[in-house]
C-alpha cells in the first residue's frame, strides 16, 4: 500500500474510532510498526491527527458513530483475485430479468464487471454497486433509503417501513465478516437489522466468501447456516468446512483463483 493511500487508511480509522493503536493500523495498513510509526509522526506534524503512546487520536471527537469493521476501501484489497471469480460464479446463476438483491460488500462488489452485459433487476444498499451498474450497464437499479456510512459505502434504515419490504428478489447476494457453525457473522448489529431485512425478501440466500472468512468469527450471528441456499468460496476451502456446510444441506461451489465465469468451476454437492 503506497504512503497516501496508508495515510487515508489511517486518518479514516481515527476518524472513526477517536483512539486507534499502532497495532490495529498495522492491521489495516499491512504495513510494519515502524512505517505506521512514521505516518503517525507525519499526519501529527501536519496537525491531521494527534500522535499519543502506541497510537493515535482524531483531533475532535466525531459526531457520528460509524460501523464496526475495516472500511470498503481497505477490504477492496484483500484477496481481490479469490472475489472476481467468486463474483463471476454468482452471477452465473442469474438469469436476464430476475429480481436480485445484492448487499454491499467487496466480494459482491465485483458482481458488477460481468453484470454489465445483464439485464437485471437490481436492489442493493451500495453506492459503488449501484454507480457502476447506472453507469456501466442496462441493468435497472433501485437504492435502499436510510443512513450513508461512508467508510463501508452502504445506506442502512433502521426503520421497518422503508422501501426494502416492498422488493421482491429471487436471489440475495451477500458477504458476511466470518462464518462458522453458528451460521453467517458480523460485527455491528445495525448491519445485522438491516440484512436480516433483505434476507427476507429473497426466496434464495446465496452467500459470496473467500475461504479466509471461514476462520473469522465475531459476536453476531446474522443467520444460521441452514438458512443458506448456496455458498461460494474459492478452491482453498478444506475438507472439514465442506462437511461442515453438507452436513446444514448447503451447496458448496468451489471457484478456482482467476477463475472465469464457467471455466473450471467445481460444484461439491449438498
Amino acid at each position: 500500500m503506497h504512503e497516501n493511500d496508508r495515510h487515508r487508511v489511517i486518518l479514516s480509522a481515527v476518524q472513526d474510532r477517536s483512539l486507534v493503536t499502532v497495532i490495529d493500523l498495522c492491521t489495516l495498513t499491512g504495513a510494519s510498526e515502524a512505517t505506521v510509526r512514521r505516518d503517525i509522526n507525519t499526519l501529527d506534524e501536519r496537525k491531521q491527527l494527534r500522535r499519543v503512546r502506541g497510537g493515535a487520536e482524531a483531533l475532535t471527537t466525531k459526531p457520528f458513530v460509524g460501523l464496526a469493521g475495516r472500511p470498503f476501501s481497505v477490504n477492496e484489497a484483500l484477496n481481490s483475485t479469490e472475489k472476481q471469480a467468486i463474483a463471476a460464479a454468482a452471477v452465473d446463476l442469474c438469469e436476464d430479468g430476475e429480481p436480485i438483491i445484492i448487499n454491499g460488500g467487496t466480494t459482491t462488489f465485483q458482481m458488477v464487471h460481468p453484470l454489465a452485459s445483464r439485464r437485471m433487476q437490481v436492489f442493493t444498499n451500495s453506492f459503488p454497486i449501484a454507480e457502476h451498474l447506472l453507469k456501466n450497464s442496462q441493468n435497472t437499479v433501485m437504492l435502499s433509503g436510510g443512513v450513508i456510512y461512508r467508510e463501508q459505502n452502504i445506506v442502512l434504515s433502521p426503520f421497518d417501513n422503508d422501501v426494502t419490504r416492498n422488493f421482491y428478489a429471487k436471489r440475495m447476494f451477500m458477504g458476511a465478516q466470518g462464518i462458522g457453525p453458528l451460521g453467517l457473522m458480523e460485527a455491528d448489529p445495525l448491519l445485522i437489522q438491516a440484512e436480516q431485512k433483505l434476507i427476507g425478501q429473497a426466496e434464495e440466500l446465496i452467500v459470496l466468501v473467500d475461504s479466509s472468512k471461514f476462520e473469522n468469527r465475531s459476536s453476531l450471528v446474522l443467520c444460521p447456516l441452514e438458512r443458506i441456499d448456496t455458498i461460494i468460496t474459492d478452491d482453498k476451502i478444506d475438507d472439514r468446512i465442506a462437511a461442515m456446510l453438507e452436513s446444514a444441506d448447503v451447496k458448496l461451489i468451489a471457484v478456482p483463483s482467476g477463475a472465469a465465469q464457467k471455466e473450471g468451476m467445481a460444484t461439491l454437492p449438498a
